[in-house]
This record gives structure tokens, C-alpha cells and sequence, in this order.
């Protein structure tokens, strides 16, 4: 059985969660011009292909584009475009450290990003991953 107190600071704690990082479906910030040329140079010669819901970690980089979409880098020829399940505030930021949290040794839609603070360690927003484009070289 829950006393009045302990209700009290589980309803204030609650509502403070929710608003820690702001609504979740608001609109991801606009992408800035040094973003905007890396997903041009990134995706330039490019053709998109079918959208996979997995891809091998290994050997990938993360190229941060905007709150919603990152770029995993394969190779020159294969990048893979995800566009998250929502907005991720502070993504591009740059200063936090994105954690990802797999659970089957691939990266897959629906797995989590979590944002730590490079010099508190203080958690901040944890993200989905959505599909995964593939951009390969033309032929």
C-alpha cells in the first residue's frame, strides 16, 4: 500500500521525466549548412536502395546529420541512411558521447542511442533507430 507521500513524489517524478528532455514529437532542428554538405558529399553519386532493418556493426561509423537522422558509413561505395523513430534532441550537438545499445550484434531497427555527457556522465535523451537505407555507388 502507497502512502500520500510516497504518491506525491511518484506523480512529481513521473511528470518531471516527461519534460526533461521535451516532447518527443516535436519537430528535430533544422539541418545546419556543415551537416547539410557532409549528407551531400556522403550521399553525391549515390543511388538509394531498399530499406533493410539490419546492418553489420561492424566496421561502420556514425556521422551525425541532424536530431533525426544519422549516417553509418560502411565503406566509400555504401553508406546506410536512418532515419530515427523520432527526434533526438542534441544529437549533433557533437560534445555528447552516443552510445548505442545493440542486442544481437548488429545494428537494428528499434535498437537504442542513448546521449552521455562527455564531462558529467549525466544520461540524456535515449533514441530509436528506424530503418537503414543503403546508398550505394552507381553503376
Amino acid at each position: 500500500m502507497l502512502r500520500k507521500g510516497m504518491v506525491f513524489a511518484l506523480t512529481a517524478s513521473i511528470a518531471l521525466a516527461g519534460c526533461a528532455y521535451g516532447d518527443a514529437d516535436t519537430a528535430p532542428a533544422p539541418i545546419r549548412d556543415k551537416e547539410a554538405k557532409i549528407l551531400a558529399k556522403e550521399l553525391k553519386g549515390k543511388v538509394a536502395g531498399e530499406p533493410r532493418n539490419c546492418i553489420n556493426s561492424r566496421g561502420v561509423n556514425a556521422i551525425r546529420i541532424s536530431d533525426d537522422t544519422l549516417l553509418y558509413r560502411e565503406s566509400g561505395r555504401l553508406v546506410y541512411q536512418n532515419k530515427l523513430r523520432g527526434p533526438c534532441p542534441g544529437l549533433t550537438r557533437g560534445d555528447d558521447i552516443m552510445v548505442t545499445e545493440s542486442f544481437s550484434g548488429q545494428l537494428c531497427s528499434g535498437d537504442l542511442i542513448r546521449l552521455v555527457d562527455r564531462t558529467s556522465g549525466i544520461q540524456g535523451p535515449v533514441c530509436s533507430l528506424g530503418d537503414f537505407v543503403p546508398y550505394r555507388k552507381a553503376k
